[in-house]
């Protein structure tokens, strides 16, 4: 990947007015940009000739894609549930593959409906397993499933539940969402260096050096209450944490390698802001 850090948006730019991801690749590059997360969220909707597009403008600009999968899918929940879950999340892997994105961010589930948050991990790990050999028949080469660390008591998704989830299967890398973290524990994590170093050493220590070169992060800073996650804020919105700046000496004092997508509201714009802080800790 050339760079130890690479910063993007979450989706495309606030600051383009109009335009696709080709040109939203276009435009972030122009800015100093080099990461951009294709926001699928609400369904996979993009043709294989718009998604080759993409890739061949990424390619040009030297920006890496990643993509994150629908939101609805909960791969712990009822038989038809994790049905429907699976099938968008293939649409995602193989729009991904088409796309060159290196990875497809999804939400794994609930722990509801389970007798227990272990019940609940095993079930979104027996539910991979066919997605898994699926990737295999068809060919889907150099893309990754990349559960997420989520920001809500209530889902699949601490640092443990994703690390065992990639433990467990192939072709899977975790994604690292610090603001999630943050208020799943309800402001009492991600508040030091030592809290930040702890995750990215775990996540070494368990899975390998693969893990963290690169490792796929979201960040912003975030509103939490009771169970969690209640919405992401801008970077200068200084009363919510975490703090960015405690974020990147970790990557500096570990020396891993990061792709960092922006969830702030302004998301180019805090991306920027991010990589400026990189560029002062001496880390880029």
């Amino acid at each position: 990947m050339g760079r130890r850090m690479h910063f993007g948006p979450a989706g495309k730019p606030v600051g383009m007015k109009q335009g696709d991801y080709v040109k939203a690749i276009e435009y972030i590059s122009g800015l100093g940009l080099d990461a951009i997360e294709y926001e699928a969220v609400r369904g996979v909707r993009v043709s294989e000739a718009k998604a080759r597009a993409i890739r061949e403008a990424a390619e040009r600009y030297n920006v890496i894609v990643s993509m994150h999968a629908p939101y609805y899918i909960n791969l712990a929940g009822s038989e038809e549930t994790i049905k429907k879950s699976i099938e968008r999340l293939k649409a995602a892997l193989r729009a991904a593959s088409w796309m060159g994105a290196y990875v497809v961010v999804f939400h794994p589930g609930y722990y509801r409906d389970n007798p227990s948050p272990r019940d609940a991990v095993r079930k979104v790990i027996e539910s991979l397993r066919p997605v898994v050999e699926w990737m295999k028949q068809e060919g889907i080469r150099g893309v990754w499933l990349s559960p997420e660390t989520t920001g809500k008591s209530s889902q699949v998704g601490s640092l443990d539940d994703v690390i065992e989830i990639c433990r467990e299967l192939e072709m899977c890398r975790p994604t690292v969402d610090w603001a999630h973290l943050h208020a799943r524990s309800e402001g009492n994590y991600i508040t030091s260096l030592d809290h930040v170093i702890d995750v990215i050493e775990r996540i070494e220590r368990e899975l390998g050096t693969w893990a963290v070169k690169p490792l796929h992060t979201h960040f912003s800073r975030i509103e939490y209450g009771r169970g969690g996650e209640r919405e992401h804020h801008t970077l200068a919105e200084e009363e919510y944490g975490p703090e960015w700046r405690i974020v990147c000496r970790a990557y500096k004092e570990t020396g891993i390698e990061g792709v960092v997508i922006s969830e702030s509201p302004i998301l180019d714009k805090d991306a920027l802001v991010m990589k400026k802080i990189c560029e002062e800790e001496g880390y880029i």
